[in-house]
């Protein structure tokens, strides 16, 4: 069974002028009201819905988070109709250029969209973090594994097999303690498709601007090397998307099959 989408009902004390202010500030169109005057009704803008219900369901300041093609060409739209912008568009570190807004009834949208790796200043390391243009060790990768708390292998043949498919890969060391603290592979045939795989960080050197200057050095890498229209592909968690949509990265449709061999049968 596939769900389609979600609709947000939100607290009005004034349908009416929840409509009008959604409508001619923000630039929803108006899809439907109920009752005269209206104490139900929604407005829509191609694939956001959003419901309105004067009193009788939802609660006051409640947030939304809102994705635009360009936040920026909104702001200077709705401010100029007379918006209620909390703070003006703003790039920040978890990679969504983003403004917020306040509607009548005090809800807050968060209006944004993926800031591009090419719109990012070069990431502020610690000084003593380098990143070094090099595959991890079995030992520095089963590491990583561990310090993430992934699952692991006791299989060396596998994992001396995972380290000498890369096309290119970083790994991020500490100078000072001479320990490897991050690595990033890339997989990939050399001419249409490539895959990032294994981006892994030391929890203790996580939101230090660790992950972000390993995948800086993998796209960079594909954008030298990797031909023309080539696709670059991963799999993520869903709280880390908005990490690797500022590099480029795009949600898309896309499945999945785990292969299970009974070595016995």
């Amino acid at each position: 069974m596939k769900w389609k989408n979600i609709v947000p009902i939100l607290y009005s004390t004034d349908v009416l002028r929840s409509l009008q202010y959604y409508t001619e500030v923000l630039g929803f169109d108006r899809k439907w009201d109920w009752g005269d005057p209206p104490d139900f009704g929604g407005v829509s803008k191609d694939h956001i819905e959003i419901f309105f219900c004067e009193k009788g369901q939802g609660n006051p300041g409640t947030w939304l988070s809102i994705f635009v093609e360009d936040v920026d060409e909104l702001y200077t739209a709705i401010k100029a109709k007379g918006a209620r912008i909390i703070s003006p568009p703003t790039t920040m570190e978890w990679g969504v250029r983003e403004m917020l807004v306040e509607d009548p009834d005090g809800h807050r949208i968060r209006f944004g969209h993926p800031a591009s790796h090419r719109q990012q200043s070069a990431p502020e390391l610690p000084p003593n973090i380098r990143i070094v243009d090099r595959r991890p060790t079995p030992a520095e990768y089963r590491k990583l594994i561990t310090a993430v708390g992934w699952s692991t292998t006791s299989d060396a043949g596998m994992i001396d097999s995972i380290l000498g498919a890369p096309v290119f890969s970083v790994v991020a060391e500490d100078t000072a303690s001479g320990n490897t603290v991050g690595c990033a592979l890339l997989l990939g045939d050399r001419a249409s498709f490539f895959y990032v795989k294994d981006v892994m960080v030391d929890p203790a050197w996580q939101g230090k601007r660790v992950g972000t200057a390993m995948m800086k050095a993998l796209i960079g890498w594909t954008e030298t090397h990797a031909p023309n229209n080539s696709l670059v592909g991963l799999y993520t968690g869903q709280n880390l998307t908005p990490f690797y949509q500022q590099f480029g990265f795009h949600p898309a449709f896309g499945m999945t099959l785990r292969i299970s061999q009974n070595k016995d049968a």
